[in-house]
């Protein structure tokens, strides 16, 4: 079964700032790299298959597949990313530090050519439902 990984788009208020910052860094790099600490132990279930799940407002919105890990000299571990960002249907999703593991039957569906969701909840109103736990 395909796992995925959760993050917080750190600094991006919208979907569309996430796209022009995606595409700005695969433009000047050539490739999109996310660098984190720790190699998942679970990597085999990710790596080809799986995605990350961004996080904006509270909400998880979009995803990237993930193409393969790769240690970088620092020894650190960078997630190799497809440019491409797949919006999803929004589902509430607390912020956390780091990343998290997402089961495949707990991801978002993506959102079909055109499809476009309701209107957002506030992010003042989201960010009171995730500090109740409700969301």
């Amino acid at each position: 079964m395909t796992l995925n990984i959760t993050k917080v788009a750190y600094g991006c208020a919208s979907l569309a700032e996430l796209v022009d910052r995606v595409a700005a860094r695969a433009e000047m790099a050539g490739e999109m790299r996310m660098t984190t600490r720790n190699c998942p132990k679970r990597v085999a279930e990710i790596a080809g298959q799986g995605s990350l799940f961004w996080i904006i407002r509270h909400q998880l919105i979009a995803r990237s597949p993930i193409l393969y890990f790769e240690q970088n000299p620092e020894g650190k571990w960078d997630f190799l990313l497809d440019p491409q960002i797949v919006p999803v249907r929004p589902l509430p999703r607390r912020a956390h530090q780091g990343w998290r593991y997402l089961e495949a039957s707990d991801a978002p569906p993506d959102l079909a050519d055109g499809e476009t969701t309701g209107d957002p909840l506030p992010p003042k109103l989201l960010g009171a439902l995730a500090d109740l736990s409700l969301i």
